[in-house]
């Protein structure tokens, strides 16, 4: 059976606010988060990804009064990603609602942290979150940390095939060398990763136009994700489902 491509806006959090930037600077705000959450399931979005993008970074728990709001709306699966560090966040976010959590900066620290919570929740509730930028590593590219502002020093690719050992269920894929840049998702990085994992890849990172979409899915992704074109009226689900489907893609 052929999985249907799924297709998720994203919303990057900033104190309880979503906003979008480009290479993860210049952010400028783009609603209330359960507002653009509800219109997102109404319009078709297969699922929805909520980043708390400054919880690492400022050492900040994750707004669980926001998914709880939204959980209670919303009928589509929510993944939580942003400042998990721990067994107990990703209990908290479940317990709130979410239907999946994302984890990057402290499963790069704590690699453990990917396996426990797998062993406790399920491979289907532990999302992978890893920003990947282009670096002098064995691969070609790095895994980065705080929301892409700081260097692991781990190769990306070594580093989701560890993690989803450990028991990561899905891999969010961001590239931070297209992220905002709405030049088309980093094909190269889909490919790279698609043939070192077997799990399903969230493209993410890139898109700008409905032609960006099918050649994600060529080059291996099982969803493509994005957030500005969706924000700011440039491109709806539908449309993308449609250039997906006249591409040959099974959608929803």
């Amino acid at each position: 059976m052929t999985l249907a491509i799924r297709v998720i806006p994203c919303l990057d959090v900033d104190n309880g606010r979503v906003v979008k930037g480009v290479n993860f600077v210049n952010l400028r705000d783009a609603g209330d988060p359960v507002e653009l959450a509800l219109a997102y399931g109404q319009a078709g979005a297969d699922e929805l990804v909520y980043l708390d993008i400054t919880a690492s970074s400022s050492n900040r728990e994750t707004t669980y009064d926001m998914v709880r709001r939204t959980a209670d709306q919303l009928f589509i699966p929510l993944t939580v990603g942003g400042g998990v560090r721990a067994v107990e966040d990703v209990d908290r976010l479940l317990r709130a609602g979410a239907d999946k959590v994302g984890i990057n900066t402290a499963g790069l620290s704590n690699p453990s942290l990917i396996t426990d919570a797998a062993k406790k929740f399920g491979n289907q509730c532990i999302v992978l979150s890893v920003d990947v930028r282009r670096a002098d590593t064995p691969s070609g590219f790095e895994a980065t940390t705080h929301g892409g502002r700081q260097s692991s020093g781990r190769d990306a690719l070594e580093w989701i095939v560890e993690a989803v050992e450990r028991g990561a269920g899905e891999v969010l894929l961001n590239s931070m060398d297209a992220d905002g840049t709405k030049n088309g998702y980093d094909i190269e990085l889909i490919r790279a990763a698609r043939a070192a994992v077997s799990v399903p890849l969230i493209a993410s990172g890139g898109a700008g136009a409905l032609a960006d979409f099918p050649p994600a899915v060529e080059a291996g992704a099982n969803a493509v994700l994005a957030a500005s074109v969706f924000h700011f009226g440039e491109l709806s689900i539908g449309d993308v489902k449609q250039e997906l489907r006249t591409a040959g893609c099974v959608v929803r």
